[in-house]
């Protein structure tokens, strides 16, 4: 299966590693320098110009690829037919 992360952009399930909440998570001094290294790394994707809510980490292939979306953590989980469910 796949979920749709906004514009235009959509990932297997299978490839999910997690679904994180930004605004929660980018308290923490671990997660923004995660996020710094993966900014420096080129493996962020940002899916919308708007005001991002989630960050999902993904790995296909040992690449790991962290995409930025404007769509709640709950909402993706609700859309995610496999991942709600396990």
């Amino acid at each position: 299966m796949y979920l749709h992360l906004g514009n235009n952009i959509i990932v297997r399930e299978k490839d999910i590693v997690g679904i994180f909440d930004i605004d929660n998570t980018t308290v923490s001094r671990h997660t923004r320098n995660y996020l710094a290294v993966r900014t420096k790394n080129a493996e962020i994707v940002n899916v919308s110009q708007e005001l991002p809510k989630s960050f999902i980490v993904c790995q296909r292939n040992g690449r790991r690829i962290v995409y930025i979306s404007q769509i709640s953590p709950k909402t993706l989980l609700n859309r995610g037919s496999s991942i709600s469910n396990s």
